[in-house]
């Protein structure tokens, strides 16, 4: 039986591959401007980061992820996200005692949950997340929500909608948390486990249960708005006062719980309105996360960011109808015929490339028909061609692949003459 690949993970082929160059050359082309740095960080942890990180009454711990212990008898996990990781490298690296403040870090590569694989859903995903800790500026949680809006609308997705909500600070929380209880507890035996397991350790993630959304206390709850104080309302505002001046458009959602226990202050979400996208519209979460450092070991030390599946991205894209332009068209084929010209092309090829040009030549003994063939697969713009009478001679024939024009070129000086052909 042949080996297949394992269940929600996938092979990106050529064709594919160039997608996601383009796009991730793109996240680091938008965070270079916004003047946030690449972090890197390992693909495993210690389990406990995640447990304190993430929280322990979130699915993703509860349910989704990959832990295993390892030959020393410590309990290690594959990283379901990036934040925890980066704001434990912030913390053991001392990068709150950098001169530089906030530090703007981002991160892209593969994270790992253990859920039900679906349409742009996968259990090996790609996440490309920023974070900025060491500001409580509300200005920073608009230009955090400013960059992910400007990624995607400058891959070409138009159909895009931002949600915020509050979730205020400790004092606001807590003054919700008791809300929630007191509305739920008399009825939390009709709810799910996880529901009832949550009522006392998190009651607001009961507003985020998909197994009761339907459940008409869930239509009553009380809403966290209504329990912000001054200071987590003025924030709010100054923070909806600087998207406006920005330009970005967005709805504030009372019901807007983020999945990760972290959260405080501005939630929000990008969701594509493409139609026929699929149920699940989020593109992109994020938010503040105030007390999250301490949490990990680290001083008082304010953050905010987001993270985004690279996968759903494309599922967008393809929904919008949105072709990337990594169309890679090749500088020379070399075609050859006879075997000292084919011999003498192996250096020749070597001369293009080390010039700074793609090219490529026949491997297979093709006949000359059969190379021009390989050369139009390859969108080729020029095509040289070399036989043994041609070497003999000094020469080269090129030819524009786009108007058919052909020439002959010394060959001793065929590099320098394309240099200045290509350019």
């Amino acid at each position: 039986m042949s080996i297949q690949i394992p269940r929600g993970t996938q092979d990106i082929l050529p064709g594919e591959s160039e997608k996601w160059q383009y796009i991730e050359k793109k996240a680091r082309e938008i965070c270079e401007r916004y003047q946030y740095r690449e972090i890197r960080t390992p693909i495993f942890e210690h389990t406990e980061l995640f447990l304190r990180g993430v929280g322990d009454t979130t699915d993703i711990v509860q349910k989704e992820m990959y832990s295993f212990t390892d030959r020393g008898g410590r309990e290690i996990t594959l990283r379901p996200e990036g934040t925890a990781s980066t704001v434990r490298s912030f913390v053991e690296h001392k990068m709150f005692g950098l001169p530089t403040q906030p530090v703007k870090l981002y991160y892209m590569g593969p994270m790992f949950r253990y859920e039900r694989p679906q349409a742009g859903r996968f259990r090996q995903f790609v996440q490309f997340g920023i974070e900025a800790m060491g500001s409580s500026d509300p200005a920073v949680d608009a230009e955090v929500i400013s960059l992910a809006m400007s990624f995607y609308k400058e891959l070409g997705l138009n159909k895009l909608k931002l949600v915020i909500n509050s979730l205020g600070d400790k004092e606001s929380r807590k003054a919700h948390r008791d809300a929630l209880i007191a509305h739920f507890q008399p009825r939390i035996g009709e709810f799910c486990r996880d529901c009832q397991s949550r009522l006392e350790k998190n009651p607001m993630r009961i507003l985020d249960c998909k197994a009761d959304r339907d459940h008409e206390l869930m239509k009553t709850a009380p809403s966290i708005i209504d329990y912000l104080n001054d200071a987590s309302r003025e924030y709010f505002s100054k923070v909806q006062q600087y998207l406006a001046a920005i330009g970005i458009e967005f709805e504030v959602d009372p019901n807007l719980v983020r999945g990760l226990d972290y959260y405080n202050h501005t939630a929000f979400e990008i969701m594509s309105n493409a139609e026929g996208f699929g149920a699940i519209t989020t593109l992109c979460g994020g938010g503040r996360y105030n007390g999250l450092v301490e949490e990990i070991g680290g001083p008082e030390t304010p953050g905010i960011g987001f993270a985004l599946s690279i996968e759903r991205l494309l599922s967008a894209l393809n929904a919008e109808g949105v072709e990337l332009p990594v169309e890679q068209k090749m500088d020379c084929y070399l075609v050859s015929l006879g075997e000292q010209a084919q011999d003498y092309t192996v250096g020749l090829l070597h001369q293009l490339r080390a010039a700074g040009f793609s090219a490529e030549r026949d491997y297979l003994g093709r006949k000359i028909k059969a190379q021009f063939k390989a050369a139009d697969r390859f969108q080729a713009k020029y095509v040289a061609v070399l036989g043994d009478d041609e070497l003999a001679a000094n020469k080269i024939a090129l030819k524009s692949m786009e108007d058919g024009t052909q020439m002959d070129l010394p060959l001793n000086s065929f590099i320098q003459k394309f240099t200045e052909l290509a350019k």
